[in-house]
């Protein structure tokens, strides 16, 4: 899959495969509008195998990919992520802003996202920095910052116009997921909730905090209260406290996601929008539910 600007492809991909035994099959260019994209299908022994062979020789390329088996390739379920995957910012970061405290609070973030700290201490301590904020602040946040990322509405509608249940499920707050869940379409939303009293931020954050092993446990109730397997599941996020539900969906995909999230996906994508995760599944953009 190739962004508008991406340039030719400059390797041979059935001499990759040929190197793990992998034989193609059939190859079809998939409608997509401005980008590129090439459906091929193979015969390969090993999954696992054809996919680090790929993985290396696509390292220097511009182009998102993702290799899986044909059978149960459309998704029943969509778990995603919020911030900086279905929307463009990390929320509490713009929060802090408000406070003057942007740099010091996104330091933390980072080092949280990519592993680094664990999730749960480093929410509350960057929520305790906040305490006597003014809420109104939140509202600024979003209605100045938040915008969805692109092709997240289309991914979104498209798998529910397709009987497809999606869930957004963020380890930041419901102040924001409520919004974000409405604008582009997801049919329910969780989210950890901040604390305030007389106006102003407490500075503490309601328990349990939804860190890696909640957004795991959304992923099996979802999928649970549907009746179907995980293979039968999509979860998309960027960050180290997704990675337990991206390792455990049918699918998992890494979205401009920080090293230890990319590594460990399925598939990644770097380069496209969130459509990526439809022609994934084997949509084409005459299928597209859009605005």
């Amino acid at each position: 899959m190739a962004p508008p600007d991406a340039g030719a492809l400059s390797l041979n991909l059935r001499e990759v495969f040929a190197g793990v035994g992998a034989r193609g099959k059939e190859s079809r260019k998939v409608e997509a509008g401005e980008m590129a994209v090439t459906d091929l299908i193979l015969e390969a022994d090993e999954l696992a195998a054809a996919r680090a062979a790929l993985a290396r020789a696509m390292a220097d390329q511009p182009l998102d990919w993702c290799l899986q088996p044909l059978a149960g390739r459309k998704k029943r379920l969509l778990v995603a992520a919020m911030d900086s995957t279905i929307i463009n910012v990390e929320c509490l970061d713009e929060i802090a802003d408000f406070a003057g405290l942007k740099a010091e609070i996104s330091a933390i973030t980072e080092r949280a996202m990519r592993g680094e700290l664990a999730f749960e201490g480093a929410l509350r301590e960057r929520v305790g920095m906040l305490k006597g904020l003014a809420t109104t602040a939140l509202q600024q946040a979003f209605d100045e910052r938040v915008r969805l990322n692109p092709g997240a509405r289309t991914l979104v509608r498209t798998m529910r116009a397709n009987n497809a249940r999606c869930a957004l499920v963020s380890g930041g707050f419901t102040f924001f997921t409520t919004r974000v869940a409405q604008a582009a379409g997801f049919h329910s939303n969780r989210a950890n909730t901040l604390l305030e009293a007389d106006g102003s931020l407490t500075g503490l954050v309601a328990e349990p905090i939804l860190g890696q092993e909640a957004k795991l446990a959304a992923l099996k109730e979802e999928a649970f209260a549907l009746g179907i397997p995980l293979s039968a599941t999509m979860a998309v996020g960027d960050g180290a406290n997704d990675l337990a539900m991206i390792e455990a969906s049918g699918l998992g995909v890494a979205y401009r996601a920080k090293p230890i999230v990319a590594a460990q996906a399925d598939a990644r994508v770097d380069h496209c929008d969130l459509t990526a995760l439809l022609y994934f599944q084997g949509y084409s953009a005459d299928q597209f539910v859009t605005d």
